[in-house]
């Protein structure tokens, strides 16, 4: 029988056979948390003989909750029957359809996406008479939701001026209409479980009674609606087992309140809290580096993280001269890395916002290197960029007939399908293209030959044509940045993304649009047709596997709960990261700083901390300073600063290995003239190779693909034999 305490260090066993009553497991980042809440729940059925069906353990995600279940059951050795494990959400719907007797819907109710509650939303605005463009769906929305999260329902919530009116006008309604449908949005199953059992005597006493035993995870990303409904389903026999580490609160704008670990202090003087320090990931000085930038953190409970592994590198701090230079030298290091025997998979790259993704990706690209993504599209496959770029390819080509049916009704024209169709049709008829037809439309819509077209919809198109036909006119003649912001001013972009997604997702995805400005700045002299020839090159990119062993872009906002070998953290520039949205906000200011504590605690052996010398803006460079985050670090764990040069800042002998004695290329391996094998191309004839940058770069032409530059580091290259015939 598998033994629970076997191979758990002094902290772990602690928090194991913790004795009855609230426990507080305050777990350091790759402490093993998830292995003591598993091995917890095993504890109390073997060891303290308390039934599933008695035992409830929440967490936030699917895939979570399916490892948990899965351990429990491989250190039970079978599945533990009436155990209530899962998510927030599926815990509390299921409570809620078992319960709908007493709530103000049946047990049949649908569960809204986010799509449904935005157009729920536009939906009551409309009803009301309130102009969507002075109150966006999607920042009401929000409003609600952060009400909801805080139990507050429409009567419940504070009226200071008159946004906060339209506000409440609008949930009340909003929730009429959900109800009227039997549904709830997300944030519903949350409210309505949490007061149910704050105002039923009788459904909590049932649900309190039946737990004895309450465990959660992630106990930081808790908000206000969460904590009340575990401090009702523990209040009967008070044994509440909640694991997180406020240091890793990095959700806040999600609802996730770190203040809970607090106030769970506060509200159970008597609890038990255990500190898991020992640290199984990172080297000493990674975890030293950690501690000194999360220390300056107010309200935290302080942890002495340590490791086994030694003190291992010095974190290298890294200076480029810009983004480009970014990208190509960690296309550099990885290469080296991994010709003295480094696997691919052991790298990751990680920043603040998805736009940064966009120079890495393309070095990543131009090396034939292989990468995935996490987290987020492939930068030219994100929606705004493909609208743009859309936009950008009818201005040229107005007979793009792909790129006008993505762009119709972007921002919304109400131009419906019947409309599009008859549109179509007319084009056929006078043989031309749609996008030919639509400009002949913005010109004369009283034409008779229109008359196909529903009023309204030819009124949405006529303007859309007119525009259509400008945009057509200066594509010859423009450069392409001048273009590109005519295009986002005609049909404001910027206010239909803040409409459509909200102040927060939609300013990270109009990042991405600025990103594309400043790429498009960068062909000034040039026209559209070579931008969008360049853009087309990326991305027509093969995918990567998500399963293979590459290197993991990803924000560090998705690097939660991961870990890697090597982690580089690009665009260290004072507003990036910490990001100019929170140098006036000190509880912002605090969070920046979990997050960069966050990525720091990825790395398990090499960590490299990269800022800019300057930041491409729009067409010009600007000075930027480092982050101000990077004079937290002592000088004893870092090595390279502000003025490291690239031969200096790295010692290629670093990344050597045992097993792998380094391979010091003098001379080409491949000549003009070999035929060569690669898996995706097939077979091809060498051209011309070369010493560049201490690697190998090889000229091939594969039939059927044509002529492909490759890293011969990377390839993969098969010499091929030819017979002849």
């Amino acid at each position: 029988m598998f033994e629970l305490s076997a191979g758990l260090n002094p902290q772990q066993q602690q928090a194991l056979t913790a004795g009855l009553g609230p426990v507080l497991v305050l777990a350091g980042p790759g402490s093993g948390k998830t292995r003591v809440l598993t091995h917890r729940i095993a504890y109390l059925i073997r060891e303290l003989r308390v039934p599933p069906h008695h035992i409830l353990a929440v967490t936030f995600t699917n895939k979570a909750a399916r490892e948990m279940a899965e351990r429990v059951e491989r250190v039970l050795g079978e599945r533990p029957r009436g155990l209530s494990l899962g998510t927030f959400h599926s815990i509390c719907a299921r409570l809620l359809r078992t319960e709908a007797e007493s709530l103000p819907f049946n047990q049949n109710f649908v569960i809204y996406d986010s799509d449904d509650q935005q157009g729920l939303v536009r939906n009551a605005l409309k009803e009301l008479n309130i102009d969507p463009k002075m109150h966006t769906p999607h920042s009401v929305h929000n409003r609600i939701s952060q009400a909801k999260n805080e139990l507050q329902l429409p009567e419940d919530m504070p009226v200071n001026n008159y946004r906060d009116e339209v506000v409440v006008r609008a949930y009340q309604r909003y929730q009429q209409m959900l109800l009227a449908s039997n549904a709830l949005d997300f944030d519903d199953l949350l409210l309505w479980t949490a007061r149910l059992l704050q105002d039923n005597l009788e459904v909590r006493n049932k649900y309190a009674q039946r737990f004895q035993h309450v465990l959660v995870d992630e106990f930081q990303d808790t908000n206000q609606a969460q904590y009340s409904l575990l401090k009702h389903l523990a209040s009967f026999h008070n044994n509440i087992y909640v694991v997180g580490d406020t240091d890793q609160s990095i959700y806040r704008w999600r609802g996730a309140d770190y203040r809970n670990v607090l106030r769970f202090e506060e509200d159970y003087p008597d609890a038990q809290v255990i500190l898991l320090e020992q640290n199984y990931r990172s080297t000493q000085r990674i975890l030293d580096a950690a501690m000194a930038v999360i220390d300056r953190n107010p309200h935290r409970t302080r942890k002495q993280l340590f490791s086994d592994r030694g003190a291992g590198e010095k974190i290298r701090i890294h200076m480029t001269l810009n983004e480009q230079e970014t990208g190509r030298y960690i296309v550099e290091q990885i290469a080296m890395a991994v010709r003295a025997g480094a696997s691919l998979g052991d790298f990751a790259v990680m920043y603040r916002v998805n736009a940064q993704s966009r120079l890495i990706e393309e070095a990543f690209l131009h090396a034939n290197l292989p990468y995935k993504l996490v987290g987020a599209q492939r930068f030219y496959g994100r929606r705004e960029v493909k609208d743009v770029l859309c936009y950008l390819r009818l201005a040229v080509n107005p007979d793009d007939e792909a790129s006008l049916n993505r762009v119709i009704n972007v921002p919304a024209r109400r131009i419906g399908l019947k409309s599009q169709a008859a549109l179509r049709n007319l084009a056929i008829q006078e043989k031309t293209t749609p996008g030919r037809m639509l400009m002949r439309l913005g010109e004369t819509p009283d034409d008779p030959l229109f008359g196909v077209i529903p009023n309204l919809a030819r009124q949405a198109m006529a303007p859309l044509g007119r525009r259509l036909a400008a945009w057509h006119a200066m594509a010859g003649e423009t450069e392409p940045m001048k273009l590109m912001d005519r295009i986002l001013a005609d049909i404001d972009y910027h206010g239909y993304l803040l409409a459509e997604a909200g102040e927060e997702e939609g300013q990270d995805r109009w990042d991405n649009v600025q990103e594309m400005r400043r790429l498009a700045a960068e062909y000034s002299g040039r026209t559209i047709s070579d931008f969008l020839e360049n853009i087309a090159l990326v991305s027509d990119q093969d995918t990567i596997d998500e399963t293979a062993e590459v290197p993991t872009l990803l924000t560090l906002h998705a690097a939660k709960g991961l870990e890697f070998p090597v982690v580089f953290i690009a665009g260290l520039d004072d507003g990036m990261l910490p990001h100019s949205r929170s140098f006036d906000d000190p509880e912002e200011m605090a969070e920046e700083r979990r997050l960069f504590y966050v990525g720091i605690t990825r790395a398990e052996d090499h960590l490299i901390l990269m800022h800019n010398a300057y930041r491409n803006s729009f067409g010009y460079s600007e000075a930027v300073e480092p982050s101000r985050f990077l004079d937290d670090l002592p000088a004893e764990l870092v090595e390279g600063g502000n003025r490291a040069r690239l031969e200096h800042a790295y010692r290629p002998d670093r990344w050597e290995r045992p097993s792998s004695p380094k391979a010091n290329i003098l001379q080409p391996q491949y000549r003009p003239g070999m035929n060569v094998r690669h898996a995706t191309w097939g077979d091809g004839l060498v051209l011309n190779s070369r010493i560049q940058d201490d690697d190998e770069v090889v000229d091939i032409f594969f039939e059927g693909v044509g002529l492909k530059k490759v890293l011969a580091a990377f390839a993969n290259l098969e010499t091929v034999e030819k017979t002849e015939d």
